[in-house]
């Protein structure tokens, strides 16, 4: 049996205006962009819940590994690994493609999503999603 409950895969191209001052993809994007992965992951674990929706609460663990460059894709494969009451952790691995080359582990992060419901006042409460593992 595996260790993770659900993945997700989402991509991005990287454009001149990712980039940083030497050239390859601004970190503060990536980790953007890797949010979205785990957002991702988080709003299909709560389909047919009564979640509104998921709010990062931590990122955790953020290792750059590889430079990525203009004109490359990246690749995002987040898994959820492990479920609280209302929260859950989300491994995201992000890897670089380019035309030439092999894909590449460019940055790896976990990331804690907690599910929320919006309460008649308009403010977002923490809620019990109902998920449990295995």
């Amino acid at each position: 049996m595996s260790d993770r409950i659900l993945t997700v895969g989402y991509s991005q191209l990287v454009m001149p205006q990712d980039a940083n001052v030497i050239g390859t993809l601004f970190g503060g994007q990536m980790i953007s962009w890797m949010d979205i992965a785990a957002s991702k992951a988080a709003h299909r674990l709560l389909k047919g819940t009564k979640a509104d929706a998921a709010v990062t609460r931590a990122i955790d663990a953020t290792e750059f590994k590889n430079p990525v460059h203009v004109g490359e894709w990246v690749n995002f494969e987040a898994d959820i690994v492990s479920l609280g009451t209302s929260s859950m952790t989300i491994l995201v691995k992000a890897y670089a493609e380019g035309r030439h080359d092999e894909r590449r582990l460019a940055c790896i992060a976990e990331f804690t999503m907690v599910a929320v419901c919006k309460k008649k006042d308009g403010n977002y409460e923490k809620i019990s999603h109902g998920k449990q593992i295995g």
